[in-house]
């Protein structure tokens, strides 16, 4: 099945700059060209499903594509899909590539997904993507490259529940 009309979203707690969605982006361009990205200007984890409501929000417009916010990764789910991308909203958001699992009570507090989570209240299929390492180790981005492209493939293809999101912890 040929995936290059879907619009992907891509989102995440670590920062624009940061190596997992710069490799999160490289995968879903491998699938479609229509891909977006919105991300914190700098690192939010730990940032729950929290909004901006006593400071103004802040962007920079890095190309027709990128956009580099001042604010949490929720306000980057929804300034993206119901601001930047236009009249067309994403097929699916993709957020991470997360340093370091989201297990268990982790997810109550990850930004990672909780911009997956806003994602899903607005009706977006919405998944949080998360590179496990070990403890003060670095993340090895390489598994991630390996096995999140027929991931994502599937995940594409299949049919959603409205309202619901996917967790994926890509082991170290």
């Amino acid at each position: 099945m040929s995936l290059s009309n879907k619009r992907i979203l891509i989102v995440n707690d670590d920062g624009i700059d940061g190596p997992g969605i710069k490799l999160l982006e490289r995968i879903a361009l491998e699938l479609t060209d229509d891909v977006w990205v919105v991300a914190p200007d700098e690192e939010r984890s730990g940032a729950s499903q929290s909004i901006s409501i006593s400071h103004p929000i802040r962007y920079i417009q890095r190309d027709d594509r990128h956009f580099s916010v001042r604010g949490t990764p929720a306000d980057c789910a929804l300034l993206g899909i119901n601001e930047f991308l236009g009249d067309r909203k994403p097929d699916i958001l993709l957020s991470g590539i997360n340093s370091g699992p989201n297990l268990a009570e982790d997810i109550l507090y990850s930004g990672t997904c909780a911009a997956a989570k806003e994602g899903a209240l607005l009706g977006i299929p919405s998944v949080a993507l998360s590179q496990m390492r070990s403890y003060n180790e670095p993340a090895n981005w390489d598994t991630s490259a390996r096995f999140l492209p027929a991931i994502i493939r599937q995940l594409l293809e299949m049919e959603w529940q409205t309202g619901g999101y996917i967790n994926v912890n890509v082991p170290n």
